[in-house]
C-alpha cells in the first residue's frame, strides 16, 4: 500500500490544493507547514500553467501570479526537495499533460519518486492515453464527473492507484453555495468498481460542506476557498480555515 492510501485507513481525509509559487515559492513552503499544522492530510499542489484545465476565475488568477514569478515544473520539485527535510506530508501534484509531456514522461515520474512526491493529476491525460510510466512507485489519480458513463467509471476506476477523485459539479472549480444534490448517488456509482478511497472536490468551501461531503465519501478535496484567502495575502486565515474545515471532519 502506497502512502496516499495509508492516510485514509483510520480516518476521513482532508486535502487541501494550494498553487505552488502564489505568491512566491517560499510563501508556499510555509503555507504547507502551516496547513499540515492546521489538519490537512495530504497537500495538492498545483504547478503553475497558462491555462488550467477545468480551473475557475480563483485558481485561473493564482496561477498567473505564480508564473509571473517564472515558477517552472523544476523549481516545484526544488520546493518539494526543501520540504521533504521538514515534513513527510502526502504531496499530490496537479498539472497539465503539456508540463509533463515537457519534462519528458519518463523523467517527470523518476523525479516525482527521487523528490518525494507521491501521487499525480493530470485533469486533460483520459485514462485510455496514459502510459504505465512510475505507476508501482508514483499513484496516478483520475477524475469521475457526474457526466461520466459506467464504462468510463470503470476505466477511470482500473487506472487509478492512490484515490479516486470525484468531481461534485459540472463545471470548472470554485466556491459553491451548497453541496450538490448528484453527490451520493455518484459516490454509490463510483463504489461498485473499486475499493480504492474516494475523495469529493470542486466547490467544497466551508466546513457545512465538508460534514456534507464526508457522510458520503472517505475523502474531501478543498482548493477555491484557500487560493482565495491566499491571493487576498491573509495567511493566517488560512489556518484557522483548515482547522475549521478538520474540526467539521472529525465531528
Amino acid at each position: 500500500m502506497l502512502k496516499l492510501q495509508k492516510v485514509f485507513k483510520n480516518k476521513k481525509a482532508l486535502i487541501t490544493y494550494i498553487t505552488a509559487g502564489d505568491p512566491t515559492l517560499a510563501q508556499t513552503e510555509k503555507l504547507v507547514y502551516a496547513l499540515e499544522k492546521a489538519g490537512a492530510d495530504i497537500i495538492e499542489l498545483g504547478v503553475p500553467f497558462s491555462d488550467p484545465l477545468a480551473d475557475g476565475p480563483i485558481i485561473q488568477a493564482s496561477h498567473q501570479r505564480a508564473l509571473k514569478k517564472t515558477v517552472s515544473l523544476k523549481n516545484v520539485f526544488a520546493l518539494v526537495k526543501k520540504l521533504r527535510k521538514k515534513t513527510q506530508i502526502p504531496i499530490v501534484f496537479m498539472l497539465s499533460d503539456n508540463l509533463v509531456e515537457k519534462y519528458g514522461k519518463r523523467k517527470f515520474y523518476k523525479d516525482c519518486e527521487a523528490f518525494g512526491v507521491d501521487g499525480v493529476i493530470v485533469p486533460d491525460l483520459p485514462p485510455e492515453e496514459d502510459k504505465e510510466e512510475g505507476k508501482d512507485k508514483v499513484d496516478k489519480i483520475f477524475l469521475v464527473a457526474p457526466t461520466s458513463t459506467e464504462a468510463r467509471i470503470k476505466m477511470i476506476c482500473d487506472a487509478s492507484s492512490g484515490f479516486v477523485y470525484l468531481v461534485s459539479l459540472i463545471g470548472i472549480t470554485g466556491k459553491q453555495v451548497k453541496l450538490s444534490s448528484e453527490v451520493e448517488g455518484l459516490v454509490s456509482r463510483v463504489r461498485k468498481y473499486t475499493k480504492l478511497p474516494l475523495a469529493i472536490g470542486f466547490g467544497i468551501s466551508n466546513p457545512a460542506q465538508v460534514k456534507e461531503a464526508a457522510r458520503y465519501a472517505d475523502g474531501v478535496i478543498v482548493g477555491s476557498a484557500i487560493v482565495d484567502l491566499i491571493g487576498k495575502k491573509q495567511y493566517a486565515k488560512v489556518s484557522r480555515f483548515v482547522s475549521s474545515l478538520r474540526k467539521a471532519l472529525d465531528a
